[in-house]
């Protein structure tokens, strides 16, 4: 009877814990995209050149590592602010980019709007089914290779007169079906209490949410009549 309730006791403190992280962090997860916004906006009324696009790209990896060294530090909270705050200013050439076209407008809020359903759709299944998607790990990471080798070729290939749009849209294509993937791993990995940090919890989705839309955006550019 005493490992029963013991047992009992056990599971009902790890459901109140994976409960919280849950909470903290859409929570945080919604104050970092309000933050990007803000600091995309202000990007866009600067207008600095499309350079500052992949300087905080760059920069990004050095804030993740950072992030992950300390996110059980009272530095995780800044810190994460500052690496969605950095990637959110780096919006703002290509947002510029895509509004300086006849249709711009609607280019963006389709993507934006793409965005945010295959976000709360892919989360809300998640959410209501509890299904474990933690075996996706490794198809993903593997995917994550593959992309990050197909990213260099596509800078490289160019230096050789290589016309690589078709190629751009392919990438962009895996990129949206790669993120998709990520978005359910990391729900399901919250959901079910794999994942106990809600700073990295909220990175993660972060990451999903952001290349998500910046390879909609390409896609719905590029299949746009301008």
């Amino acid at each position: 009877m005493d490992n029963t309730r013991t047992l009992e006791a056990r599971s009902s403190q790890a459901v109140l814990e994976t409960n919280k992280v849950i909470r903290n962090t859409y929570m945080l997860l919604s104050m970092t995209l309000v933050f990007s916004a803000v600091t995309a906006g202000i990007s866009m009324a600067i207008n600095p050149p499309f350079m500052v696009y992949l300087g905080s790209v760059l920069l990004s990896f050095v804030l993740l590592f950072v992030i992950n060294r300390k996110q059980n530090s009272a530095a995780a909270l800044p810190l994460t602010f500052a690496f969605t705050g950095l990637l959110g200013f780096g919006l703002g050439p290509i947002l510029n980019h895509y509004l300086a076209m006849a249709n711009g407008s609607e280019i963006v809020l389709t993507a934006m709007g793409m965005t945010a359903a295959t976000f709360l759709g892919l989360s809300a299944y998640v959410l209501s089914s509890r299904k474990n998607f933690s075996f996706m790990g490794g198809f993903l990471a593997a995917g994550s290779m593959i992309l990050i080798i197909a990213m260099i070729a596509l800078f490289i290939l160019p230096l050789f007169g290589v016309d690589i749009s078709g190629i751009q849209l392919a990438f962009s294509a895996a990129v949206v079906l790669l993120m998709s993937g990520f978005i359910l791993y990391d729900t399901s990995n919250i959901v079910n209490g794999h994942y106990t940090n809600y700073v990295i919890a909220t990175v993660g989705l972060y990451l999903s949410i952001y290349n998500l839309f910046v390879h909609l955006l390409s896609l719905v550019g590029a299949f746009s009549d301008d």
